[in-house]
Parts: structure tokens; sequence; C-alpha cells
């Protein structure tokens, strides 16, 4: 039993190397002494099983970490009664391994590693004569210097020549460090030349560490393991550092491209992390050569892999705040899910920490404990590279396609096929990942075989390629119609003195609005229905029922059956688009919003009126094509008419050059002529023609200079003044009448006849 556990630690502790590249602390607790086995299942065969069978039936078994045993029945005596106990021996067994089984004897291992290791604690201090026992015995450094001091040279010598390499290449790659501007694609770039000069630095430094070991160590004993050992541990902490330095560019915020908050202090305790575990890392491995008997390198395992997961529980907890800014900055409006994903990812980080360590703690106390310690380092590689992978292609594919709309124009097409394309390539990471992690897991949790795996895996893929495609097809049809969509704009007196836009509401942008809810919702169900009919559901009676409760709505709600289907005519004789002023005979407005069954119209005052298409019994649009005004001025009785509409002629042409008024008008302002003669007033008539929704503008502009160029004219305007003329000197009849000759004129503007 002594030989077992010294073999099974020797193993496991070659492996914690390995795991180091996942960043698993994991490491440090997967190899624990194997307590006896489970017991064997033993599986009886009738003797006419095929060997496909066979197999099959011995790798589910045998993924819970039990043994299998064979056994063949004895021949039957008589009949199928005989046959019948043999038969159903397999599924007893079967049943045997439930979940709930395989859970209890996972805590049990969990149970058993933690008092192993606890108990093993002591056993520390019988490391240190072991190591001088084998020191003692290296053959290298046997004449000349001792190996330690070639092991000092070595590694002295490689940091000597990295370090030159990078002094004599910090000239060459400095320009390169230096992002081209602000966008995502210069800084990634900068910060790639940035990693490969850290890999080139590291790839030499180890070349010239193994080439001297190989001239000064050519005796295979303790100290070509150790700088062996030494050297793959420096080299995979450097490998974290060069990986911080390529994500947080630590002093060199330019070409940052993690905006992690606080980059600078988890990057120094990501150096920390990087030279400490690499240490621990290589003191195992080393103990694992001298090491006499389990328990010492156990309980140097179980102390170095608590100490680990406290450290990074405390960062985890320390990043909390940082990484939610981080989850949220990718997202100008960050939705309901994504605030969710940024408050739980630290805590799940620190769930996934506890649970990877207890599987540890249970995976040397099995048989099997090798694929589960490397399944659980290769868990908390995915976990960690994954995100950033996704984030970063994301980014990458966002400022490509950004640069792409500046250069070529932004249109509703190529934003959403941007949008599909970041979808998908972010999708298919995600869907990799997950698979990835399925393959590992399925074998130890589920007791799958290969086979069983790959048939499981083809029925999955089906289901998760038609909803995947669903997806994707969302997310752009999102983006198309959006693009597409007019933007509300809210209107009310205060946008009445202001110019608004020339652009026409199109058609299209008042129907896509509603199509878009249609098509999305037709996208959706019929996502859902393949998914289901994919997974088995048979979808006829779905189908068969959906359809009755349609009908019975459209029995039931008839005031919305004519609303909707009043709308569609609305839409399709293009009555009102969004944007234009209507007038359904009680409410009028701006149209801002068009739904499948209603409109809403926006007052002049600010109201907002909601009107089901089933309610409106006319309609009068005031917004299409132009718009005719007409408006009287009230002349005195001797004013020159001629001189008025020569005066009158001359302000329409200078508005029609004004910049400003000019391109609105479709005909210009001219007098009509005399409308009417009453006992006070000449009332002419003036009109033009312009762009309905500048027409209010363009009249009160009208007015304003008409009546400056009128009075520059001696035009007179008609007055309400009567003049009373008396006899000779009555001075009170006199004041009265300058009291009334004296009353304000009226405004020269008339409400025009018809």
């Amino acid at each position: 039993m002594r030989v077992r556990g010294i073999r099974w630690w020797r193993a496991a502790a070659g492996a914690a190397l390995g795991l180091l590249v996942a960043g698993a602390p994991l490491a440090l607790a997967q190899a624990q002494a194997p307590s006896p086995a489970p017991p064997a299942v033993v599986l009886t065969l009738k003797g006419d099983e095929s060997a496909e069978a066979i197999r099959t039936m011995v790798e589910a078994l045998a993924g819970s970490g039990r043994q299998v045993e064979i056994r063949i029945a004895a021949p039957a005596a008589t009949g199928t009664q005989a046959q019948a106990p043999a038969a159903a021996a397999p599924r007893a067994v079967v049943a045997e391994d439930t979940v709930t089984t395989q859970l209890d004897a996972f805590v049990d291992h969990v149970v058993e590693g933690l008092d192993y290791g606890g108990s093993a604690i002591p056993h520390i201090a019988e490391l240190g004569p072991a190591w001088e026992r084998a020191w003692r015995d290296n053959r290298n450094g046997a004449s000349g210097l001792s190996a330690g001091g070639r092991i000092g040279v070595i590694l002295l010598l490689a940091l000597a020549v990295a370090g030159a390499f990078r002094l004599a290449s910090a000239g060459w790659f400095a320009p390169k460090l230096r992002p081209a501007g602000p966008a995502f694609t210069p800084r990634l770039v900068a910060a790639a030349w940035g990693l490969l000069q850290d890999l080139a630095t590291i790839l030499l430094a180890l070349a010239v560490a193994r080439f001297t070991r190989n001239s000064w160590l050519p005796e295979p004993d303790l100290a070509l393991a150790t700088v062996t050992t030494m050297a793959n541990g420096a080299v995979i902490g450097a490998l974290y550092i060069a990986v911080g330095r390529f994500l947080l560019s630590p002093g060199a915020p330019e070409r940052r491209i993690m905006p992690l908050p606080r980059a600078e202090r988890h990057f120094g305790l990501l150096v920390v992390y990087a030279v400490v575990t690499p240490i621990i890392i290589v003191g195992l491995l080393l103990a694992g050569r001298v090491s006499t008997g389990p328990l010492p390198l156990a309980g140097l395992l179980t102390l170095s892999g608590a100490v680990a997961l406290v450290f990074k529980l405390w960062w985890f907890y320390d990043l909390r705040r940082d990484l939610a800014v981080l989850i949220l900055s990718g997202s100008a409006q960050p939705g309901p899910w994504r605030r969710l994903i940024a408050l739980a990812a630290p805590w799940f980080y620190m769930a996934t920490a506890i649970a990877l360590w207890a599987i540890g703690r249970a995976a040397a106390m099995m048989t099997n404990g090798g694929r589960w310690a490397e399944a659980a380092a290769l868990t908390q590689t995915a976990i960690v590279i994954i995100p950033i992978l996704a984030v970063g292609i994301g980014s990458w594919l966002d400022c490509r396609a950004a640069r792409r709309e500046v250069e070529a124009g932004a249109t509703p097409l190529t934003h959403a096929t941007s949008a599909a394309l970041r979808a998908g390539a972010v999708g298919v990471l995600w869907a990799a990942g997950f698979f990835v992690l399925a393959r590992l897991w399925a074998g130890l949790l589920l007791g799958m075989s290969t086979g069983q795996f790959t048939a499981f895996s083809r029925q999955a893929a089906g289901v998760a390629i038609f909803a995947f495609a669903g997806w994707v097809a969302l997310v752009f049809l999102r983006a198309f119609f959006d693009g597409y969509a007019p933007r509300r704009r809210a209107t009310g007196p205060g946008d009445e003195d202001e110019a608004p836009g020339d652009g026409v509401p199109s058609r299209l942008a008042t129907v896509l609005p509603v199509l878009r809810g249609v098509v999305l919702g037709a996208v959706v169900g019929l996502t859902i229905l393949i998914v289901l009919s994919r997974l088995g559901v048979d979808i006829g009676p779905l189908l068969a029922g959906f359809g009755i409760l349609g009908l019975a709505i459209s029995f039931g709600s008839q005031a919305l059956v004519r609303d909707i289907v009043s709308g569609v005519f609305f839409m399709l004789e293009d009555a009102f688009r969004v944007g234009e002023y209507v007038d359904t005979g009680r409410l009028k407005g701006t149209v801002e919003k068009i739904s499948l069954r209603s409109m809403q119209l926006r007052h002049q005052s600010g109201q907002i009126h909601t009107i089901p298409f089933g309610q409106i019994q006319q309609l009068t649009n005031a917004s299409r094509d132009w718009a005719t005004i007409k408006f009287n001025v009230r002349l005195d009785h001797s004013a020159d008419i001629e001189q008025a509409r020569k005066t009158i002629k001359k302000v329409g042409l200078a508005l029609l050059e004004d910049p400003e008024f000019g391109p609105h008008f479709i005909s210009q302002l001219k007098m009509q002529g005399v409308a009417d003669i009453t006992d006070s007033a000449v009332v002419i008539r003036l009109k033009f023609t312009g762009k309905p929704a500048q027409a209010s503008m363009l009249q009160r502009e009208a007015l304003k200079r008409v009546y400056r160029a009128l009075n520059e004219a001696h035009v007179p305007f008609a007055s309400n003044a009567v003049t009373v003329r008396g006899g000779e000197g009555g001075s009170a009849s006199s004041g009265a009448a300058a009291a009334i000759t004296a009353l304000p004129p009226p405004s020269p503007l008339a409400p025009a006849a018809g």
C-alpha cells in the first residue's frame, strides 16, 4: 500500500505543472493519496450479448470510477424463467449508479481527502532531510563547479541573455508599441507587438537554459530535474505576466485593450500570483521526487492548496466591482441580463474556485482521480479564457464595422450584417467552449461512453444549430428594422419657431415598426417550434391548439380584429405616415407612433392621443406634398393698389432668394387682387404654396416682411379711427375727435374668405 501511495503522489505532482497553465491552484489539491477503491460492480452476462453491447455497458459502469467485474451466468435450466434474473442483472446494476449515489460518493471523497491531507501536514518536516539525502546522490558537479553552482549559473545566464535582448530590441519595438489611434484595433495591434516581444524574450531565455543545461548537467540526476523544473516553472510564470501585460498594459493605458478599473493594482496581484504559484508547483514536483512516502507531499499539497484558494477568493472579492464595471462598459445601455451577469460574475468565479478545489480534494481519493483533476483544470481555463476571447473578438468586429461604415457609409443593411456577424462569431466561440466542458464532464458525471456522448452530441448539435440560427436571424432583423425605423420626436409649441427638417417620412419607415413586431415574433415562434420538434416533441397538437386559440380570440374580440384590419388598410392606402399632421375629426396632432391596432398623435399642446384604427371614420392629412396658404391684408381707401402689388411681389422674390426660407417655397408669395371693399378698408388677398411642414413658419415670415415693406413704400393700412367734423370751435367736440383719432390702428391681417 505504501508503494502504491508513492506512485499516486508522484503522478499527481507530475500533473501539477500542466494544471498551472490553466491558472488553477487546484493543481495543488488534486493529488491526494487514494483511499481503498469502491467495491467493484458485478456485471452478469448471459453469453449471447454482442461485443458492442458489452463494451457500451462496461464503459458506462466504469465511468463512475468503479471497477467492473464481468461474470458469465450458468446455463438456464428451463426457458425464459431461468433467463430472467440474468437479463435483469445489468439493469439493476445501472439503476444503482444514480446521480444521487455519485453525489454522495463525491462528498465522501471530499471529506476523506480533507481528513487525509490535514493529518499529513505535520509530515512536511520530513522533506528537508529527504532532500539532503537525495542531493548528495547527484552525479553532476562531482568535480569542478558544484551542481548548485551550475544551476545558478544556468539561470543567471538565461536571465542575462533575455535582458540583453530586451535592451537591444527596445528601440525597434518602441514605435510599434504606440497605437495609431484610440480605437480598439490600433490598441490591439500595439498590444500584440508587446506580446510578441515578451514571447520572444521568454523563448530565448528558455532556449539558453536548455542548451546550457544539456552541456553542464549531462547526468540524469536530481540536479538535472531541478533546473528543468525551475526553468519550466519560470516560463509559465513569465507567460502569465506576458498575458497580463497584453491585456492590461501597465504603465501604458493608451494601448490597454481590457479597460479594467484599477488595472495597475490587479496586474500587481497577477505578478504575485505568477511568481508564487510556480514556486509552489516547482517545490511540489521536486518534493515528489525525493519524498519516501505519500504523507509529506500530501501535507504540502493540502497546505499550499488552501493558501491558493484563500488568495483567489480574496482576489475575486476585491475584483467584484471592477469586473462589474468592465462587463457593463461593453454596452452603451446595458440591459437587465447584462446587469445580472455583472452582479453575479465575481460570485460565480468564487463558487467555481471552491467547487474545483473540492474536486481536487476528492480526485486524489478516486481510482480515476487524474481524469477529474484534468477536467477541473481545463474547466477553470475555459471559464477564464472564453469570456476574454468573446469580448476581444466582439470588440475587434465592432471596431472593423465602425471603420467600414465611416469609409463606405453606414446603411441599415451593413449595420445589421455587422451585428449578425458579431453575434455569430461570439456565439460560435461560446458554443465551442460549452461543448468542450460538456465533453469533459459527461463521462464523469453521467457515466456516458464515447459512443453515447457522440450520439447525444449529434442530437444536441441539431437543436443548437437551429436555435443558434434563429438567434442570429433575430439579431440581424432587429438591427435592420432599428436602422430604418424613424426616431421618435416629441413636437410641441417650442418647435414652431424652428425650421423642421426637409426629409419627408417614407412609407417604409412608417410600416417598419409594425412589421418589426410581426416578423420578430414569427422568427421567435418558428425557432421555438423547430427546436421542440428536434427535441422530439410532437408540435402537431400545438399548431392545432394555436389555431383554435386564434379562432376563439377572433370571435371573442371583434373590436380588436376590426382595429387590426382597419390599420392594415390604412397602411395599404398610405393614408398617413409617422411625422405627419393629421385630423381625425375629433382629435388632431402629429403622428408619433403606429402599432398593430392603434396610433399615437402628439397635439400642439403636448398631449398624446391614442386612437384605435377602428374608431377612425375619416382622416385629413395636412402634411402631404404641398400646402397653399391664403391670407388677407386690409389697406386704407387712399392706398395705391398697384404700388402694393409691386411691393408684395418684391417681397416674394426676396423670400425665394433667401437661403433659409427659399428652399421651402413651391410657388412664391404674390397678391391675388382685391378680395373685398368695406366701409373702412380695401381687403387684398395674398397667397403662396410651400412645403406643408413649414407653412406656418413661412406665413409668419411673409407677414413680417410685407408689413415692413408696405410701410417703407408709404402704402397706408386701414384704420378703425372715426373723424368727427363739427361747427366752429367746439372744444369739446374737437377733443373727442382727437381722442378717437388717437386710437391705435388694427392689425393689417384680415381673415381670408375661402
